[in-house]
């Protein structure tokens, strides 16, 4: 298996975590909104990378704060 230099696991983070839950998020919501019509899942497929793109550099300038929030919040 190919590993990942670790100097990029914020961005290997912040890509993983945008792409599920924009994944997720996307399909729940189209689903609820429009229902399981002809072409739901082009609808849905738009809706998810327009939700990626917003979600993956929204994640890259949140990470770091919530990570220091949740170290200040907890202890050893």
């Amino acid at each position: 298996m190919m590993k990942i230099n670790k100097k990029y696991s914020e961005i290997l983070f912040g890509v993983l975590v945008s792409l599920i839950m924009s994944f997720a998020i996307s399909f729940i919501l189209t689903l609820i909104n429009i229902g399981f019509v002809s072409n739901f899942f082009e609808i849905w497929f738009r809706g998810f990378i327009l939700g990626f793109i917003v979600a993956f550099p929204t994640s890259i300038a949140i990470i770091p704060v919530v990570r220091k929030i949740v170290d200040k919040l907890t202890s050893d």
